[in-house]
This record gives C-alpha cells, structure tokens and sequence, in this order.
C-alpha cells in the first residue's frame, strides 16, 4: 500500500493551549519580557534618579534620550554578530555589562561628574542584548508548524506593548517605595535574570543561524523589498512617536496630568488585544496582502481623533488604532522571513526593530516642535501611518506575495492519478512495479516532515528558510508525482533507489 492510500496527516492545533503548552515557549516569552523590562524602566528610572539628587530635568531627560537611542542603533550590529556567532556568546556579555553599568549608576552617584553618568548611560544602551531579535530567530526552531508559529509571534509582539506600562509603573514605584537607587539596581537584576533564563533554555543554546544557499554565503540584505518595508515601518513608529507627545497635549489642554499615561497604555492595551484576536484563527491572504489591509486599518483608526474629542472619548478611540499595530508589526516579521537570507535573519529583524524605533524618535521630535498647535499635533499619527500605507501600496510589487501561514494544502489530483482502490487489480499491479519518478526531497530538519512536491525557486526559498533542506540525490519510493505530504509524524529509515545519497524517511503506514 502506498501513500496515495491515506491521507495527509492533520496539522497540529494553533491554539493557545497548544502553543503554550509547547516545550521552551513559555520559557522564552517570560525570559524575554523579563529581560526587556529595563527598556521600560531604565528612562523613567533615570529620571527620577537624576532629579532626587539635585539635577535638572533636562539633563535627564537627554541621558534617558541617549539610552534609547544607543539602544535602537546598536540592534543591527549585535543581531549580525549573533548570525555569526550565535546566542549565548552575544547576549551573555552583552546582558553583563548592561546590568553592570546600570547597578554602577548608585555607586557613582546623581550628582558626580556629568560626563561619567553620560558615558556609563550611553554604553549600557550600546550593550542591552538584543532579546527580541533573537527571540525571533528561535521561534523556527521551537515551532516548526507555521500555524503555531503565528500565534506565537502575535501574542509576542502584543505582549511587547505592556512592557511600556508595566516598566514605568514598576520603576516610579520601587523609586517612591524604597529610592531610586534601589529601583536602578533592581532594573540591573531584572535584565541579567531574565537574560539568563533565555540563554540557559536549550533551544537558545543550540541555535546556529542558518547557511545561506547564496552564491556568496552571507546573502543580500539590502534588498529594494526589505528597504521598502523597513521605511513604511519607520512611518508606523513615527505615528506611536507622535502618539506620545499627542497624549501630553491632551493633558496639558484638559487640565488632567493623568491623560499623558492613560492615553498610551490604552494604546498598548488595544495592540494586546489585537494580537489575541488575530491569533484565534487563520485570516484569508498572505502576509503582504494582510500588511497593507492592516496599515489601512491603523490609519482608519487614528481619522476620528482629528476632532479633537474629550478625554473619555478620547481614550476609547484611542484603542481603535491599537488594535491593529501588533498585526503591522506580526506581518512585517513575516514578510522578513521571506525577504531575508536564511544567514542574516536575526539582522534583519534587528534592522526591522530599529525602523520602528527612529521613526518613534523622529514622530517625538516633530511633535515636540508642534506641541502648540493642538490641530496639527493630532494631525501627526495620521500622518506616518498614512507615509506607511503609501510606502507599502507603491511597493507591493517589491515586498513579493508573502505566504499563507497556518494553512496545508494536499495536490489536486489529475484524473489520471486516483487512488490504487479506484483502479483495475491489473492496474494496479503495474502501477506498483513502475518506479517512482526522481522528485526532489525536502526534509525539515527538526521534526522530520517532508515534501516531494517540485516548487518554484521562491517557494522553495521559504522552506528552506523555515528549516528545511534539500536533498538532491535521494528518490525515495515515498516519492509519488501523485502525492504531497507536507507534515505528519517523523519518517523511519528506509531504502532509497539512488546509491549516491540514503534516504532516511518513509512513511509509516509504508509496506503494510
């Protein structure tokens, strides 16, 4: 009997259970939060500890500015020493002397020499390890099926926004409660803890970048589709900059301190929630056609807070353009992943993370500059998500189709090829002693599922990427023209008709 008799194995669920209840994930998401922690406290920190011992706002503000900036520009360059070097001998040092700086911080004091703390602010920005682009690189690893992956990476980008608000709240808290001093050092321990936890999981440990099938060996990064992509992204942060200054606006025109807080974290709670419901189910497209309908969306968000509503109002709509910022950032992943050389994707994803970041800083500064005139300051976030869904249409052809994740498809079959039941005993004695027509083999290297339906050159990149690899020699008797299986339950070894290379899978109801 061959494989042609049986049907192709049901896809794992991707459902929240099931996700998180996979080996490492809630792991690598807790560790990973844990140790980003400091991004969100370490500027409300600083300022509270510069200005309890006797300096001036300005002056802390520019070293939480330094620190953020630092942080953003220094992505690329780590995330490409990662690809080469791997996790542990990156974000080990990295986390160390971080956390080392931001704990000397007390020792020196708020009020030593200026020049000391800014050095000291500055390269612990240049050193914060880069948790979140390599907590991309590892999902591939972790979860092999692309449905699961992309709950996974929906509810990581959604959770990201509450670090933004539980960070600040943590830091002002542990600085009103026990000093500032006292909050600076437990922001050092919380980056190195959670760093640890990251790296001592097995999947960080083990994980080496992919090899690039280029010609080259290191790929192309700057491609017209990923420079295109990173620039509408930078146009989605600009908006959230704005987004901020637009907030303190608010505050300032109401007379209620509390709008500069509440605005954003109602923002933040609408990009969790978006993430929740995005990864409930498997939405119709590919990934650049759910990239501009969303870009779309979070413009369409932002128009009803052009007239300039009360704060109640002002907080429910603030929501609106929250929700689909997690799908922006989800999909540009995605679309990453494709664009990418299998060798170089924690760069890029670096580089990605960065786009957002000097957009913020760009969408603040402006914003800072228009901060009297309230019309045109609530203007700005329609601005830069309008740049965004411009940049993104212009250069639809550029960013590819994408791909349909979470969805497995079997081959339609011809009416030539039917099922061995279907046919004449005769037949189907002569079907059995015709061999297997040579199809390429591609076998995913963790979980053991395989392919042998013949893909065009781009398909066959994503797979390749995703962790599979070739196998160009092998023409295994699982390898019907007439069949796919795209997943199912790791293949026991078997013979092969080619002597140049063994095939070591087969299907297990093979031979019965």
């Amino acid at each position: 009997m061959t494989l042609a008799d049986h049907p192709t194995t049901t896809p794992p669920p991707a459902t929240y259970g099931a996700v998180l209840g996979s080996r490492h994930v809630v792991r690598l998401l807790g560790g990973t939060l844990t140790g980003r922690l400091p991004n969100g406290m370490v500027p409300v920190g600083l300022v509270l500890w510069i200005t309890a011992g006797g300096g001036t706002l300005a002056f802390a503000g520019l070293l939480a500015a330094l620190y953020g900036l630092a942080s953003g520009l220094s992505q690329p360059v780590k995330g490409r020493l990662m690809d080469r070097f791997g996790q542990t001998r990156v974000s080990a040092p990295a986390a160390l002397l971080n956390s080392g700086c931001v704990a000397a911080l007390p020792w020196i004091g708020a009020g030593g020499q200026p020049a000391v703390v800014t050095a000291v602010v500055g390269f612990a920005g240049l050193v914060t390890p880069p948790l979140e682009a390599g907590l991309r690189a590892l999902w591939p690893a972790v979860l092999p099926d692309l449905g699961r992956r992309r709950v996974v990476q929906a509810l990581d980008t959604g959770s990201q926004g509450l670090l933004y608000i539980a960070g600040p709240l943590l830091a002002s808290w542990l600085a009103t409660t026990h000093g500032a001093d006292t909050a600076l050092t437990t922001t050092a321990a919380l980056g190195l803890l959670g760093t640890a936890v990251v790296l001592s999981a097995a999947p960080s440990r083990t994980w080496r970048p992919a090899v690039s099938n280029t010609a080259s060996g290191s790929g192309r990064l700057a491609s017209g589709g990923l420079v295109l992509l990173f620039t509408a992204l930078a146009g989605t942060g600009f908006a959230l900059g704005a987004m901020n200054v637009w907030a303190a606006g608010m505050a300032s025109t109401h007379g209620l301190a509390m709008l500069s807080g509440v605005l954003p974290a109602a923002f933040s709670t609408g990009s969790f929630l978006g993430g929740l419901i995005y990864a409930r189910r498997i939405w119709p497209g590919t990934t650049t056609g759910q990239l501009i309908t969303t870009a779309g969306l979070f413009l369409v968000g932002w128009l009803p807070l052009l007239a300039q509503p009360g704060p109640r109002t002002a907080i429910a709509l603030t929501v609106i353009p929250g929700l689909f910022l997690t799908l922006i950032i989800t999909n540009g992943f995605h679309t990453v992943d494709s664009l990418a050389p299998a060798s170089r994707t924690t760069e890029a994803y670096a580089w990605l993370i960065l786009s957002v970041g000097s957009g913020q800083a760009a969408g603040t500064a402006l914003a800072g500059t228009l901060a009297e005139r309230p019309l045109a300051l609530a203007a700005l976030p329609t601005a830069g998500a309008a740049t965004a869904l411009a940049i993104l249409i212009l250069g639809r052809r550029e960013l590819g189709h994408g791909r349909r994740l979470g969805r497995h498809r079997r081959c339609r079959r011809s009416r030539h090829d039917q099922p061995n039941h279907a046919k004449p005993r005769r037949q189907q004695r002569d079907t059995r002693m015709e061999p297997a027509e040579p199809f390429m083999t591609i076998r995913h290297t963790i979980t053991g599922e395989i392919t042998t339906t013949s893909y065009n050159g781009a398909a066959r990149r994503i797979l390749l990427q995703d962790g599979f690899e070739e196998a160009p020699g092998c023409a295994c008797r699982a390898a019907e023209p007439s069949t796919e299986q795209t997943h199912g339950p790791a293949r026991q070894p078997a013979s092969c008709t080619s002597p140049t290379l063994p095939c070591p899978w087969t299907d297990p109801s093979a031979g019965r």
